[in-house]
């Protein structure tokens, strides 16, 4: 058993090679890609913490030491803007890693799959319950409501099981998805009896879609370590939450709110268009912009 069932740790695999998006993650990691004035991974961070997590733990790779220092002290910078007496802008760069969290950092030393990259924050996690958050999915709750990761976070402290985030997709996109099944409890919530890897459309179960937020028991390493290798030839975690599914219960929920496929061009253009009009600061003169084109 857990020694604690409070969410006080996260996870974020951030060890990929962001391809979909070369040239620009050549030397930079894709979670530090901009939407407007933050990068994908501050997003993901932000998250976590409204949701009353504290301790971040990254999965990183060779290249990724950007985010690393994006958590650390700028010292250089912080000195100059205090000196200028650019108080507002001081604020902003102390405010990306507020002094109650803590980071931690551990290599994925080989592109395995998600389930091999989680595996890899085992001795950092311990035997507590976590969430995983994908940073290429950006989320964002309802206005003036919870975020995503605060609304599964609710949910596991009624139900005391893993929870995972879904969403319904067309039937020509569940190939790339991890796809759920099960017996709906009502309260946007189903309890899950099957789930499997991006499946042909003709052997889908539903078309309920896991998008990238997770809250897992420490149960689910046990699970992974000792899996084959799935789809792709990688350690899949869908299949090591499958296994889970079989000795512990495991609920989907559908979460309020909406995600943007940062992962692919199309949604991260969509995230920065859509986030920039909701921007307390370009927001109004963006939208006057963007009346202007004849499109």
């Amino acid at each position: 058993m857990p020694t604690s069932t409070r969410i006080r740790k996260a996870v974020f695999p951030v060890a990929g090679f962001g391809t979909r998006f070369l040239p620009a993650t050549k030397a930079q990691p894709k979670e530090m890609l901009p939407v407007v004035d933050k990068p994908l991974i501050q997003y993901a961070v932000e998250e976590a913490y409204a949701a009353g997590i504290r301790d971040m733990i990254f999965v990183t790779g060779r290249n990724k030491r950007a985010i690393e220092d994006h958590y650390d002290t700028a010292y250089e910078l912080e000195s100059q803007l205090e000196a200028s007496g650019k108080d507002a802008l001081l604020h902003i760069a102390r405010s990306v890693a507020p002094e109650d969290m803590t980071c931690s950092y551990v290599r994925q030393p080989r592109m395995l799959g998600l389930g091999h990259a989680v595996l890899c924050a085992e001795h950092l996690v311990g035997d507590q319950p976590f969430a995983v958050l994908l940073a290429d999915d950006l989320m964002v709750g309802p206005k003036d409501g919870e975020g995503v990761l605060a609304q599964m976070v609710r949910n596991y402290n009624n139900l005391g099981g893993s929870v995972l985030a879904v969403q319904e997709v067309p039937l020509d996109q569940v190939k790339r998805y991890g796809i759920v099944a099960g017996d709906a409890m009502g309260n946007d919530l189903t309890k899950v009896s099957a789930m499997v890897e991006k499946p042909a459309p003709e052997k889908a179960p539903s078309r309920l879609a896991v998008a990238g937020r997770y809250i897992l028991t420490p149960g689910v390493f046990d699970e992974i370590r000792n899996q084959p290798k799935g789809a792709g030839g990688e350690i899949q975690l869908t299949d090591g939450i499958a296994s889970l599914l079989k000795k512990e219960s495991v609920y989907a929920y559908a979460y309020k709110g909406t995600r943007y496929d940062c992962g692919a061009k199309e949604g991260f253009l969509q995230a920065t268009v859509e986030l920039a009009l909701a921007h307390a600061e370009v927001g109004e003169s963006f939208r006057d912009y963007l009346r202007s084109l004849k499109l």
